[in-house]
């Protein structure tokens, strides 16, 4: 099958696979697969620093892979790519094999 893309789909495209390039993120993205979840929260859970996941969480958040709110002094992110989803939902079909 022969996939004809634009070149901004191009662009599109590659800007999404840098986005899931980096280990860290796919942790983070692994973290909030299922969940809301606090910075902190998802510190916990990866072992990463808080100023690394930050900076993760702002890559991310700017290519549109998450979204944020604040609720006091704390920041609560979700993944809202919806494809991106699709690979947590993947992950564990092959997991259980």
């Amino acid at each position: 099958m022969e996939m004809i893309l634009s070149p901004d789909e191009l662009e599109g495209l590659a800007c999404r696979f840098k986005i899931l390039a980096e280990p860290a993120r796919l942790q983070i993205l692994a973290a909030l697969c299922h969940q809301e979840r606090s910075v902190q929260d998802i510190c916990d859970r990866t072992g990463l620093h808080q100023g690394n996941v930050s900076k993760h969480l702002r890559l991310m958040k700017d290519a549109g892979v998450v979204a944020c709110r604040r609720a006091g002094i704390w920041h609560y992110y979700r993944v809202i790519d919806t494809e991106l989803l699709a690979l947590c939902t993947h992950r564990q079909v092959v997991s259980h094999q």
